[in-house]
């Protein structure tokens, strides 16, 4: 419901926060009814609080982002940014009596330059809108977090998300080039570039990547693009042993290939994806590793890293003979967070990235975490760049198993800091590893965190409560 200027709730603290929010956005901008509000409380995370929003505002302008956050200054009321929130650290939860600013309407995609090889667009340009769009220039946007379908690209900014293909073209944050960003006070500022090279200057841009909306408002994007790589051809590989599949990651790696994705599902994850999708995946195996190629002859590719599985213990190593078979088995992939949702009812998804020499070791520690806590925890990673998903699998109506689910998912960032690791490869920060970032980073360097934060944001009213 749309609430008038006369239904708006009045306090003396910020007066009408309605009217003032309406006097720069139109009426369909701007929701106070609770019901309505309330499906803006928080992300896809769970163990983490969500507030009550004052409002809900879904600007589609640049002036009207502005007109908010002037606004929420002059009245000292703290706004969290949203995207489509299918977060997984509640980042984007709302805290009481906050505006929930999102950008979801600004969804458009302003300019696609083959020549510059850059994309400039708004906030709200969901994922995969975008990779289709360039795609039929014949171009590639590659970060692909596994909510692409969903995800927006501000969204992807605001966390740095990864996906299936970091082995090979990086993350987020190597392909933002420029920003527009709207300041705590409502001002305007510009970082980076939309040309090739660009060393003016500190690096502004890439701090606002990760930064989960807590430094300002990312309005307009400018993105780097790639060419339009051949289709990709997937092998999987059937392993005896997790060791053994993260024996052949490392083989693969030190021998100087470069898959356009290399994934492993351990055996939790292969049946829980058996008795969702019924795909038939191997049960006998204890860790599937699959690998993808795009060069220009990737069966080669395939045939070379097959060689090494086998030479690591691999007991069946099957290429695919064309895209659709490849496909097939990447979207076993891609159903593994969904399956193992089902197994209880709740997950809380794990990002813990480290060394890829180090993989083995987290693999067999987690299984420990799992049976000490008489817990499934099912583990999925992109085994190319150590950032591994164990997913606790649990009964949100049991108290006792939330007890135990929350203890394991501590004891599996504690174990990935061990190896030389870091609590999040993709997801972030938000509300739930706001107290493993102060132990990742140290006092020193927490303090100089904070510091940022003071200058770009004095009142502290972008997100608080999130990072630190």
């Amino acid at each position: 419901m749309i609430m008038s200027r006369i239904e708006a709730p009045r306090d003396e603290a910020t007066g009408n926060l309605a009217d003032r929010l309406l006097a720069g956005l139109p009426a369909d901008a701007v929701l106070t009814d609770p019901e309505v509000t309330a499906a803006y409380a928080n992300d896809m995370a769970s163990f983490c609080p969500a507030g009550t929003p004052a409002v809900v505002v879904l600007p589609r302008t640049v002036e009207q982002v502005q007109h908010v956050m002037r606004t929420a200054t002059e009245l000292r009321l703290p706004v969290v940014p949203q995207g489509a929130r299918t977060g997984l650290s509640g980042a984007a939860n709302a805290t009481d009596g906050c505006v929930v600013l999102s950008l979801t309407k600004m969804d458009r995609i302003l300019e696609i330059s083959p020549v510059d090889r850059i994309a400039v667009v708004e906030p709200g340009v969901v994922n995969a809108a975008l990779s289709r769009a360039v795609d039929a220039l014949g171009l590639c946007y590659p970060p692909d977090p596994s909510s692409w379908e969903m995800c927006t690209i501000g969204g992807n900014i605001g966390t740095a998300s990864g996906g299936l293909c970091c082995v090979k073209y990086g993350v987020t944050a190597e392909y933002v080039l420029g920003l527009d960003v709207v300041l705590a006070d409502g001002r305007l500022m510009s970082t980076g570039r939309r040309t090739a090279k660009g060393v003016a200057g500190y690096d502004l841009t890439r701090l606002f990547v990760g930064s989960e909306g807590s430094l300002g408002i990312v309005v307009r994007a400018v993105l780097a693009l790639r060419p339009k790589p051949p289709r990709q051809l997937v092998l999987a590989a059937e392993f005896a042993s997790a060791a053994a599949a993260c024996d052949a990651v490392c083989r693969i790696m030190a021998g100087g290939h470069v898959p356009s994705l290399l994934e492993l599902m351990d055996r939790t994850t292969v049946k829980a994806v058996n008795a969702l999708t019924r795909m038939g995946l191997p049960e006998t195996t204890e860790a599937l590793l699959l690998a993808a190629f795009d060069t220009t002859d990737p069966a080669a590719d395939l045939a070379a890293v097959g060689a090494l599985c086998e030479e690591a213990g691999a007991t069946q190593v099957v290429p695919a003979d064309d895209a659709a078979e490849s496909e097939l088995l990447l979207t076993a992939r891609r159903s593994s967070l969904v399956a193992l949702e089902a197994v209880k009812g709740t997950t809380m998804i794990d990002d813990v990235c480290v060394p890829r020499s180090r993989l083995g070791d987290l693999i067999e520690g987690v299984e420990h975490i799992a049976a000490k806590h008489r817990l499934t925890i099912g583990v999925v990673a992109h085994a190319g760049d150590g950032n591994t998903h164990p997913t606790v699998c649990f009964d949100a109506q049991d108290p006792d198993e939330c007890r135990r689910a929350r203890a394991s998912f501590d004891e599996i960032m504690a174990l990935g800091l061990e190896l030389g690791g870091t609590i999040t490869g993709e997801h972030g920060v938000g509300v739930l590893k706001k107290e493993w970032l102060a132990r990742e980073i140290g006092p020193v360097g927490l303090e100089m965190q904070r510091a940022v934060k003071q200058v770009f944001d004095p009142l502290g009213i972008l997100n608080p409560g999130k990072l630190f």
